[in-house]
């Protein structure tokens, strides 16, 4: 049963178009019926894009790239999170030694973690963005390989996950959406959800 500030929703048949288990985790809570459908896109964008219009030109490229598989009671949600460190995009490692560049180079500083996030009808778009920032307290060598050799962050942008081991001992505070460090800022997209089509 669809929550009463939802319910504006039922004829939709809501689909979330995305590989990332937490994500599929994170609209699990809002208690609405959702489908899962994968969506292979090359997460590549503009050279001239910085900071975060990367990962809402990422968002709505995922969701152009499905317009064909969607009727007219298609409700899509597409999204796309990178990390944002002095200028440059660290997203998801190419392998081990990309994965401790990353991790070496966020430990004890301040980064920014953006989440483009595309709702989207055959008529309509909306996309936005949620920006958090997160401090990283310092990590040495040993617990950087430990993590690597436990967790295996290949398909997490920055090389790490908030809500394991590295964000237990690493993260001293974060400004903003925790839920937007996992990969979807699920209260904004809510908002937006609960706006949809009152005008």
């Amino acid at each position: 049963m669809y929550p009463p500030s939802l319910a504006h929703l039922e004829n939709y048949h809501i689909i979330l178009a995305s590989q990332s288990p937490r994500r599929h985790e994170l609209l699990s809570g809002l208690n609405i019926p959702f489908e899962v459908q994968n969506i292979s896109v090359e997460e590549n964008y503009p050279a001239q894009l910085v900071g975060v219009d990367i990962p809402m030109f990422l968002a709505e490229k995922k969701a152009k790239a499905y317009t064909k598989k969607m009727t007219e009671h298609s409700l899509l949600i597409t999204a796309d999170t990178i990390v944002w460190h002095e200028g440059a995009v660290f997203n998801k490692p190419k392998d081990r030694a990309d994965a401790s560049r990353m991790l070496n180079a966020l430990s004890g500083k301040t980064h920014e973690v953006i989440t483009g996030v595309c709702i989207s009808t055959l008529t309509k778009r909306k996309t936005f963005h949620v920006i958090s920032e997160v401090h990283f307290a310092h990590l040495t060598t040993d617990e950087i390989e430990y993590y690597l050799d436990h967790y295996k962050p290949y398909d997490k942008a920055g090389a790490y996950g908030v809500q394991e081991w590295i964000g237990f001992i690493g993260v001293e505070h974060i400004e903003g959406s925790y839920f937007n460090v996992m990969g979807l800022p699920i209260q904004r997209l809510y908002t937006e959800l609960k706006r949809w089509g009152k005008g």
